[in-house]
């Protein structure tokens, strides 16, 4: 007789407290939602929009819609991932009204000057040398990453500068769990091409988004949502 499986709910107990006090309207619980995935869901966007300024609207927009559909949030997928699928659509959406011929299962005809992100005020100041390399190192992964086409690039910067799992990548991408594997194969491929020497400690410390700007979205998004403080 095979043993009784218990499946594992999608959504923690915690993350259900806080869609429940969400739909009653408590603000602090919209914040705590921003405040805990505005890293990930910016990420993502700048991955497939490789604009920091396009990213950050496209962040906002998602979890304006996300909030105003939150009765529909089913718990089917944790609030993480049903976060990040609504942010990924919206970057989307923002890619092919630019470039209408714009998806994952194409490469580009062309490719754009790559979008170096701003790197964060937050090293030591003790060791300079050690800083300005840290600094030259990520600006080559950015712009490396930047540089991969679009189908290896979505799967790159899930799997390797957000750490999300392959089972969690093919799911927002729609694909299958060894197609991610394969793509993410090719695009380390060709980052190697590009780097000569492992910097794999310092990628999540690539594409920050904290401090000032993750305030200034929450902030956004609590006043389009009604909230004065």
């Amino acid at each position: 007789m095979a043993p009784h499986v218990v499946s594992k709910p999608a959504v923690s107990a915690d993350d259900a407290e806080l869609v429940r006090r969400a739909l009653a309207r408590d603000g602090l619980a919209f914040r705590t939602i921003m405040e805990r995935h505005n890293r990930r869901l910016y990420r993502i966007a700048r991955g497939i929009l490789r604009n920091d300024s396009e990213a950050e609207d496209a962040v906002q927009e998602a979890y304006v819609h996300a909030f105003t559909h939150l009765g529909g949030f089913r718990g089917e997928a944790s609030l993480a991932t049903w976060l990040a699928r609504i942010t990924m659509n919206e970057a989307l959406g923002r890619l092919r009204k630019e470039r209408p011929a714009a998806n994952f299962e194409s490469f580009e005809a062309h490719r754009h000057e790559a979008q170096i992100i701003p790197f964060p005020h937050s090293m030591a100041a003790d060791d300079p040398e050690r800083t300005m390399a840290q600094r030259e190192i990520l600006r080559l992964v950015e712009q490396a990453a930047d540089n991969l086409p679009e189908i290896f690039r979505a799967v790159f910067v899930m799997r390797v500068i957000e750490g999300m799992s392959t089972e969690e990548t093919a799911s927002l991408l729609d694909l299958q769990p060894e197609t991610v594997k394969t793509r993410l194969h090719r695009a380390r491929q060709l980052m190697r091409e590009r780097l000569d020497e492992q910097i794999g400690p310092l990628l999540m410390e690539a594409f920050p988004f904290a401090g000032r700007r993750c305030e200034r979205l929450t902030s956004a998004v609590m006043q389009r949502l009604g909230f004065t403080s």
